[in-house]
């Protein structure tokens, strides 16, 4: 199934194009995914903000295996579905879900008892189920991945069980679209173990799509669930040092590679790999076959590995459009600083009150400083031996969208000088090569202003924005009301003092005139 061209953005009414899937939901949100391999429960917080999940649970159903010789959906993964199902549902309403959405894609779709399936859940559970168009699943799959990054310009591979999406994307905004009967479980039955086969399969496919070719040179962005167990391999086989999946990017050439050495790897091998289930394994090596033919073909500069895919896009279109149009970065860690915070200091009035320090930072840069300074108090309740090293491994880590891995880094290098780390010590030096060498100035300078910062007001709301920082060629001046003694310390003193020689400078502080 091939979709006509379409470039509309992500709009405030319809940001997937689709129509009616947006339900204004608040309160907590769940959906439930049933896929072609797997089904999956997540929900979702409450949507003041952006969503963060609370709850994710799979179960491995395979409801497309056999589906090519029989037409119809595996007997033995529709039992497991309807009990997987009925504990999914029960959990979400348990768990004071006032929004439930429920959608099934490509075998569900393809089946001819697909629609007595459907039937079946909705009149059991008294709820409705969404089938999926492919065009629907891959402008969703587009919107979640979008979410993470707003500005993905190339092309978008989406690789389920039963189909594999591909989209257009130009600087945020998607166009042409295909569903391709290419899903893992699909390929691994129309091929078996004959690996030039399912080259030539994948390649009669892929190789229809012309618009795939105005991709080359640009970034090829990939999601789902065999294609986050492809990163793993590939994060082990590197020894790269940073297990997060999202965008986790790599060399298109060194991606062409590995891929085309988990296809061509036996079983056994594949056993062998770590950190891959036993069902995934089995149909691994015909996953790594989709990702190389279509590198070969698009030929794009990078590959970059999404943890962001349908189910977050179906999520973002059940929300209100003032929510949904926030940015998943900083309404992740606002909503993290309200919880962990402890006198709720604000991020943004630390970043006002530093902003003289850091003139001439791009709109990207000051966004990362933000969501830096959003995270600052991450690690008060940690013992005072452990916060810097526990701050600095919660931050690289946290589960949000829209990090790349040297922003990431950055946040959690500038948290860790916050809290008297050192950076080059035993804890940092693993991960160093993903920062940029033109950024260790920039990251040193921001954690020692975070730390001032916090020495300054006590992480107590309303004190920093009571003083100024003044900066000249020879002088770092902090400013402070009249009733300075509120505000002056020895530990502020020499706090500002480390933060002036950074800068190359003097320090000194100056009481305002009433």
């Amino acid at each position: 199934m091939i979709d006509g061209p379409e470039s509309s953005p992500l709009s405030e009414d319809d940001p997937i194009g689709i129509g009616g899937a947006q339900q204004n939901a608040s309160g907590h949100v769940a959906v439930i995914d049933v896929g072609s391999n797997t089904v999956r429960l997540v929900v979702y917080d409450t949507p003041t903000r952006l969503p963060i999940p609370m709850y994710n649970e799979k179960a491995q159903c395979e409801l497309v295996r056999g589906m090519a010789e029989t037409g119809c959906l595996n007997p033995q993964g529709v039992i497991l579905a309807h009990a997987s199902l009925a504990r999914f549902i029960h959990l979400a309403r348990a768990m004071g879900v006032e929004h439930m959405r429920v959608v099934a894609t490509a075998a569900v779709r393809d089946a001819s008892d697909g629609p007595a399936f459907v039937e079946s859940i909705e009149s059991t559970h008294d709820l409705e189920v969404s089938v999926l168009s492919g065009s629907d699943e891959a402008r969703l799959a587009a919107l979640g991945v979008l979410s993470g990054v707003p500005r993905a310009d190339g092309l978008l591979l989406d690789l389920g069980g039963g189909s594999v999406d591909l989209v257009g994307l130009d600087d945020g905004r998607y166009g042409e679209s295909a569903t391709l009967p290419l899903g893992h479980l699909r390929l691994s039955e129309a091929v078996g173990n004959d690996r030039k086969k399912g080259l030539r399969l994948v390649a009669k496919h892929i190789t229809t799509l012309d618009w795939i070719a105005q991709t080359k040179g640009r970034t090829l962005y990939v999601c789902g669930g065999s294609m986050r167990a492809i990163a793993r391999v590939f994060i082990d086989q590197t020894s790269y040092p940073l297990h997060v999946i999202d965008n986790y990017a790599v060399s298109a050439e060194e991606a062409a590679r590995l891929a085309d050495l988990i296809a061509r790897a036996s079983p056994d091998t594949i056993a062998r790999i770590p950190g891959i289930s036993r069902k995934r394994q089995s149909t691994l090596s015909h996953a790594a076959t989709v990702l190389s033919v279509l590198i070969n073909y698009a030929n794009p500069a990078t590959v970059v590995f999404s943890g962001f895919g349908m189910r977050e896009g179906q999520l973002l279109s059940m929300l209100p459009a003032d929510v949904r149009l926030q940015d998943p970065l900083i309404s992740a860690c606002a909503s993290l600083a309200e919880r962990t915070g402890r006198f709720s200091i604000s991020g943004d009035a630390i970043v006002a009150w530093s902003d003289i320090l850091f003139a001439g930072e791009s709109s990207a840069e000051r966004r990362i400083r933000r969501a830096t300074a959003l995270l600052s108090d991450i690690g008060w309740p940690e013992h005072p031996d452990y916060r810097a090293e526990h701050a600095f491994h919660r931050v690289l880590r946290v589960p949000f969208a829209g990090l790349s891995h040297s922003e990431r880094l950055f946040a959690a290098l500038a948290i860790y000088i916050r809290y008297n780390g050192n950076i080059g010590d035993k804890v940092t030096t693993p991960v160093m090569r993903l920062l940029p060498e033109d950024e260790l100035e920039r990251v040193k300078l921001l954690g020692l202003a975070l730390r001032l910062a916090h020495t300054i007001s006590g992480s107590a709301p309303g004190i920093l924005e009571r003083t100024r920082l003044g900066l000249t060629p020879q002088t770092l001046t902090l400013r402070t009301p009249k009733d300075k003694h509120g505000f002056a310390s020895e530990t502020v003193d020499r706090r500002l003092k480390t933060l002036a020689h950074a800068l190359g400078r003097r320090s000194r502080i100056m009481t305002e005139r009433s």
